[in-house]
């Protein structure tokens, strides 16, 4: 794991801080950067999330789908925690706090935007970090591999109809062409532009050009990652600064969900006897969340100033320092699971 990766929550912290006081200070400047739209979308933050998002498409290789029986167990499970169990108990936890336990410190309307940023935080499975997760717990590569190739298949055709019903279940009005353009601009359209690129760059017997190429995209990948965070909360000063507390009401629903999902997909893992170098990676793939999609989908779903959209952002702020304990918790109980390799 590099620096920026290792301190991402500080690098976070600091976009965030920095972005509240240019908001303050320039307000007229993000009014102007938000006003650049085309059909709902931002083009400054969708050129962003591309940086963001481009990179981890290269990665996957969708030849290693011919591998995708091999661990049939492992591939099960997260394939079910990630899209029959995450989605909804994210939908669960965000109705529960903001229509519940939180209902005296948060207007309706904000209260359904927060809900609204949680689900599409449950519903986008994981992010390009899994594959750091999964290097710190030593899992099988070639498995983790496999597991995002096929999550981000799935994800084209279910990502809409999932959020779109949970969302329309909490009362939130869904705009639905904007939810299927998302989609597209942000799932199809890089994942096809991923694989062309794979397929230029990598050859068969030499990786070099691939791995130079997402060696120089790594750093552009976390500037985008930052520069959308110095934006959002910019766009959004005002409001923090009047209730700072928001962060915080997010994050706890957040840190449960995390949390309490490792800890069914863990238990889940053991008992289908898994070895550990499939049992970590396979829980790691179902715990984390695909922030980037969430955020760009959040923006163009409900605007820049939006409470989904802060919600998104601060999903991005407790992912790493919360995945990374589960890392310490998974290597700390590698005894817990056979260690040898299996068909699992």
């Amino acid at each position: 794991m590099g620096l920026f990766e290792r301190y991402l929550t500080v690098w976070v912290g600091l976009a965030i801080l920095g972005g509240i006081a240019l908001g303050s200070l320039a307000p007229q400047a993000f009014a102007a950067i938000a006003g650049l739209e085309l059909a709902h979308v931002n083009i400054v933050i969708a050129v962003l999330i591309w940086l963001m998002i481009f990179p981890m498409m290269v990665q996957i290789d969708f030849s290693s789908l011919k591998d995708v029986g091999k661990k049939p167990k492992g591939l099960v499970l997260t394939l079910v925690i990630n899209w029959l169990v995450k989605p909804f108990t994210m939908a669960l936890l965000g109705w529960l706090f903001f229509k519940g336990l939180f209902v005296d410190w948060v207007d309706p309307q904000t209260a359904s935007e927060y809900i609204a940023g949680m689900i599409l935080l449950g519903v986008a499975p994981c992010t390009a970090m899994v594959f750091v997760w999964s290097q710190l717990t030593k899992g099988d590569a070639n498995y983790t591999l496999v597991q995002v190739s096929i999550n981000d298949i799935i994800m084209i055709f279910a990502f809409a109809p999932i959020a779109g019903f949970l969302l329309g279940v909490t009362d939130i009005t869904v705009p639905w062409d904007t939810l299927l353009l998302s989609v597209v601009l942000y799932v199809l359209i890089p994942l096809l532009a991923g694989a062309v690129a794979r397929q230029k760059l990598d050859k068969a017997n030499d990786h070099s050009t691939l791995n130079r190429f997402l060696a120089t995209m790594k750093p552009w990948s976390i500037v985008g990652l930052l520069a959308t965070v110095v934006l959002l909360f910019g766009f959004q000063a005002e409001t923090i600064l009047a209730r700072p507390q928001a962060i915080v009401l997010i994050a706890i629903p957040l840190l449960i969900q995390t949390y309490t999902i490792f800890a069914i997909a863990y238990w889940a893992a053991k008992r289908l006897n898994l070895p550990h170098n499939v049992a970590a990676p396979a829980c790691m793939i179902g715990t984390s969340n695909f922030f980037e999609l969430a955020v760009a989908v959040a923006v163009s779903l409900f605007g820049l100033h939006s409470g989904a959209a802060l919600a998104t952002v601060v999903g991005v702020l407790v992912e790493v320092p919360v995945m990374l304990s589960l890392v310490w918790f998974a290597n700390r109980t590698r005894g817990w699971f056979d260690v040898t390799e299996s068909s699992q």
